[in-house]
């Protein structure tokens, strides 16, 4: 059974860092992508980072380049997203992502089934 688990939210004040984690359960072998979505009260899901499992190629959209870093984590199939000098509008839910694919970008890669997410927030 496929599922995501996200962990290390918390609050912080503007400037500030989080480091976040997700494990994806039920990939045993092929070309997994995994990524970190977030969604902010009433708005859309929207893409942050992504990479392969492996810890190759990854990739930001341009609104946390510079600030994020997406990882490989220390556990199989694992990635942690370190966020730097946070901003109050990176205050969202943020949702792991894991899909099955020879193309790994933050632009395609598509999530679900969604875990509870983690929830960050940044204070001004």
């Amino acid at each position: 059974q496929v599922h995501m688990l996200e962990s290390g939210g918390g609050s912080v004040q503007t400037g500030g860092s989080l480091k976040l984690s997700c494990t994806a359960f039920g990939y045993s072998y092929g070309n997994i992508c995994m990524g970190w979505f977030r969604q902010a009260p009433g708005k859309e899901r929207e893409r942050v980072a992504a990479i392969e499992v492996d810890g190759s190629n990854p990739t930001y959209v341009d609104s946390v380049k510079g600030r994020f870093t997406i990882s490989k984590g220390s556990a199989s199939n694992t990635v942690d997203l370190q966020m730097d000098d946070l901003k109050p509008e990176d205050s969202a839910v943020y949702y792991c992502a894991a899909e099955l694919t020879f193309r790994c970008h933050i632009s395609t890669l598509r999530g679900g089934p969604w875990g509870q997410g983690t929830r960050v927030t940044v204070s001004s």
